[in-house]
């Protein structure tokens, strides 16, 4: 277990999230994104879409899918944040990445981000990271950029009309696949 301690942010620890963990982890997705307790942090979706951001089944099968990791990190015993983590082929795909809204901006972030990447290439071998990141959200894009990844320009559509995704607030979302090098 990787543990690392600042001020800022307090004692950090990492592991691999279980079963037992989903009802904690599904609040903790949900409050980065989605409703008036995401709008205390900066990554907050709620004007673009309203409804849930994910489900117990959601992180449950992310928890248990093979090749996909759930990545737990606590700050003094206590779960802040999460990441998935899963092998594609050469490639791992990193997503379900959420910090507690009254964290965020103090970086935990990029801390988090940085052991994501180290673990896939010790786990998997993978040389390049992927992820999607719904297009409008240009601040946020811009926060990976400045972590190394790139655009690609390669969209994919917004699954409207399924509300497993959330309620969208706009007719123009679509996802971004963002690339970064592990080398």
């Amino acid at each position: 277990m990787d543990t690392a301690t600042s001020q800022e942010t307090g004692r950090i620890s990492y592991r691999e999230a279980v079963l037992d963990d989903v009802p904690v982890l599904v609040p903790l997705v949900e409050s980065a994104y989605r409703g008036d307790a995401s709008r205390g942090g900066w990554t907050t979706e709620a004007d673009l879409l309203q409804g849930q951001r994910t489900d117990p089944e959601g992180v449950a099968a992310v928890i248990t899918a093979p090749g996909s990791r759930l990545l737990v990190v606590e700050r003094d015993g206590e779960p802040v944040a999460c990441c998935q983590l899963e092998h594609r082929g050469d490639v791992a795909y990193f997503g379900m990445f959420a910090v507690r809204p009254e964290l965020q901006g103090a970086g935990l972030g990029k801390r988090i981000i940085a052991e994501a990447e180290r673990r896939v290439r010790e786990l998997w071998d993978v040389r390049e990271m992927h992820m999607t990141v719904i297009s409008v959200r240009e601040e946020l894009i811009a926060w990976y950029e400045r972590r190394g990844y790139r655009r690609t320009g390669r969209m994919t559509p917004f699954p409207y009309g399924d509300e497993r995704f959330g309620l969208p607030q706009r007719d123009d979302l679509e996802f971004e696949l963002l690339i970064k090098p592990l080398t």
